[in-house]
């Protein structure tokens, strides 16, 4: 058998569906299926690195979210909340954790003096710096295998799945 027709684990589930209940359709149920493992056995990946950092997915992601906002790397918390779609209380526990890791520190708004901004110490940028370098070679190696036809049809198909989704 080939690569192209070596079965994976939803194969199994769908032969089952099929035999148990042959009058549903149940190709949606396989591409979504495969979509839940593929992201399942991708976040487990992303994860060992993020380890290797010493941070989680959520630490990771607020740093990177300031460190790509560009110099000064500092945002107000309301924009970081809706960057990272959590919750406003959500995120200020999220502060606080990041904050006592000398990870971020809160300074002052120049443009509103009731509020205060969330910025990268310079030990929070050099963390994101390295952990971000790791995490796109750890990304690129996981696509590696794909051709490149494979990659872009990948992409292409889940950015229109995407536009349809967040209608």
């Amino acid at each position: 058998m080939d690569e192209n027709q070596r079965q994976d684990a939803v194969d199994l589930i769908l032969k089952q569906w099929t035999r148990e209940r042959p009058d549903l359709d149940v190709t949606a149920m396989g591409t979504v299926g495969r979509m839940k493992r593929s992201g399942a056995l991708l976040q487990r990946r992303l994860e060992q690195v993020f380890n290797e950092f010493n941070m989680s997915g959520w630490e990771f992601d607020v740093l990177a979210t300031l460190r790509r906002s560009g110099p000064p790397y500092c945002l107000a918390p309301t924009v970081l909340f809706s960057a990272l779609m959590v919750t406003s209380g959500t995120m200020t526990h999220r502060m606080q954790r990041l904050e006592s890791a000398g990870l971020v520190e809160r300074v002052a708004n120049p443009e509103d003096a009731r509020s205060k901004l969330v910025q990268l110490t310079a030990e929070g940028l050099m963390l994101i710096d390295k952990a971000v370098e790791a995490h796109t070679a750890n990304m690129t190696s996981m696509l590696e295998p794909l051709s490149k036809d494979e990659r872009d049809a990948l992409d292409k198909g889940l950015s229109a799945l995407l536009r349809v989704l967040d209608e």
